[in-house]
C-alpha cells in the first residue's frame, strides 16, 4: 500500500546503540523508580520489535538473570555487609574474624538501610543486564557480523559467537523440553534437572562451536596476503593508540596529572586508532550480499539512545539526589528523570515491525 510501512529488521548496530545508551542511563543513577522505567522501557520493546528468530526468545534468559542479581546482591548485603547504624530489624549475631581479615563483617544486625542498598545497587546490575539482554533479543547476531567493519572482523568474530550463547540456550532448552514431553520420565526432582541441563548445555556448546567453525571455514577475519611488513606497521599503529587512550583517559580522570596528557593524548590517541584500523580493514577482503540499509528508523532508535545516555548524565550531574537517593528518604522523579525513563520505549512504535516476527505472520495469515 501507499505510504504503508513494510516489515523489515532493524540495523543490528542501531539496536545494540539504543540497548547502550539505555545501559549508560541505568549506570548513572541508584534510583530504583528510574530504574524500573528503564527496565520497562527495554521490555516493552522487546515485547514489541523481537523477531522469530531463536535469539529473539533469550530475553526471558536475560530477565531471569537480572532477578538473581538482584537478590544476590540483597544476600551479600546480609552476609557481608551488616551494620549496627540504622533501623535493625533482625539482630543476627557477627561471627568474629582472624585479624588478617580486618574490614570484612561476616552477619552482624541486618538493618533496612543495608537492605535498600543492596536492592539500589542489585537493581542498577539488573537494568543493565536487561539492555544487554534487549539488544542480544532484537539484533540478529549473524547480520551484525557482516556490519563489523573490516578491521575489527577477528574481534567482531568472538564476540558474535560468545553473545550467541544465551539465543542458543533458549533454543536448546525449547527443543529439549519438547523431546522431553514426548519420551516422558521424571517430571520433577534432581533427576529432571539433571536430565535437562544437560543436554541443553552440550546443544548450545555445539552450535556455537558449529558457528565459529563455519565462520572459520569461510575466511572471516582472514588477513589475505599481507606482507611483514604491513602487519607490524598495523599493530605499532594500534597498539599506540590504545596505550595513548589509557594514558589520556587517566590523565583525564586525575586532575593532578599535566593536562597535556588529557584531552590533547586522547584527540592524537583517537586519530592514531582510525589510521590503524584503516591499514588493517584494507588486509581483510571481503564482499557483502544485500548490506543492511540504514534509514530513518535506525537514526531515530540511535538518536533515543543517545538522548537517553545524554539526559541520564546531566540528571546524575545537576538532580544528584534524584539520581542517588539516599536510603533514609523516599525515592522521587523530576520530569527530567521522567522523561529518561520513557523515551526509550518510543521504539516500539516508531520503528517497523520485523519481516520475521510472530505478530506479522498472525496478521498476514
Amino acid at each position: 500500500m501507499p505510504g504503508a510501512v513494510l516489515p523489515r529488521d532493524l540495523h543490528p548496530i542501531a539496536w545494540w546503540a539504543w540497548a547502550i545508551g539505555l545501559a549508560t542511563a541505568a549506570s548513572l543513577t541508584t534510583n530504583p523508580l528510574l530504574l524500573l522505567l528503564v527496565m520497562g522501557s527495554a521490555t516493552v520493546v522487546v515485547m514489541a520489535r523481537r523477531s522469530g528468530h531463536p535469539f529473539g526468545r533469550s530475553f526471558r534468559l536475560y530477565a531471569l538473570l537480572a532477578a538473581l542479581t538482584v537478590v544476590l546482591r540483597v544476600v551479600f548485603r546480609i552476609v557481608f555487609g551488616g551494620q549496627e547504624i540504622g533501623d535493625v530489624l533482625v539482630p543476627l549475631p557477627e561471627v568474629p574474624l582472624p585479624d588478617w581479615a580486618a574490614g570484612v563483617r561476616l552477619l552482624g544486625p541486618i538493618t533496612s538501610q543495608a537492605l535498600l542498598a543492596g536492592l539500589y545497587d542489585g537493581l542498577r546490575l539488573a537494568a543493565i543486564i536487561l539492555c544487554v539482554g534487549a539488544a542480544n533479543s532484537l539484533a540478529n547476531p549473524k547480520r551484525l557480523l557482516a556490519s563489523v567493519p573490516p578491521a575489527l572482523y577477528e574481534i567482531g568474530t568472538a564476540l558474535v559467537v560468545a553473545v550467541t550463547i544465551f539465543p542458543q540456550l533458549a533454543d536448546s532448552a525449547r527443543r529439549v523440553r519438547a523431546a522431553q514431553a514426548l519420551r516422558g520420565g521424571a517430571t520433577s526432582g534432581v533427576g529432571r534437572l539433571r536430565r535437562f541441563l544437560v543436554p541443553v548445555l552440550e546443544d548450545a556448546l555445539e552450535r556455537s562451536l558449529a558457528l565459529a567453525a563455519g565462520m572459520d571455514t569461510r575466511g572471516y577475519g582472514r588477513a589475505g596476503g599481507a606482507s611483514v611488513r604491513e602487519r607490524w606497521v598495523t599493530g605499532g599503529l594500534l597498539l599506540a593508540a590504545l596505550t595513548g587512550i589509557c594514558v589520556g583517559t587517566y590523565a583525564w580522570l586525575d586532575p593532578t596529572a599535566p593536562q597535556v596528557l588529557a584531552l590533547p593524548m586522547l584527540g592524537a590517541s583517537v586519530v592514531v586508532a582510525v589510521l590503524g584500523l584503516v591499514s588493517a580493514g584494507r588486509r581483510v577482503q571481503r564482499t557483502r550480499y544485500r548490506p543492511d540499509p540504514w534509514r530513518g528508523a535506525e537514526l531515530f532508535t540511535v538518536g533515543v539512545g543517545v538522548v537517553v545516555a545524554v539526559l541520564g548524565w546531566y540528571v546524575g550531574r545537576s538532580q544528584y539526589v534524584v539520581a542517588y537517593p539516599g536510603v533514609d528518604v523516599a525515592p522521587y522523579l523530576t520530569p527530567l528523570a521522567l522523561a529518561v525513563g520513557l523515551l526509550g520505549a518510543l521504539p516500539a512504535i516508531a520503528t517497523p515491525v520485523p519481516a520475521s516476527s510472530v505478530v506479522h505472520r498472525e496478521v498476514t495469515a
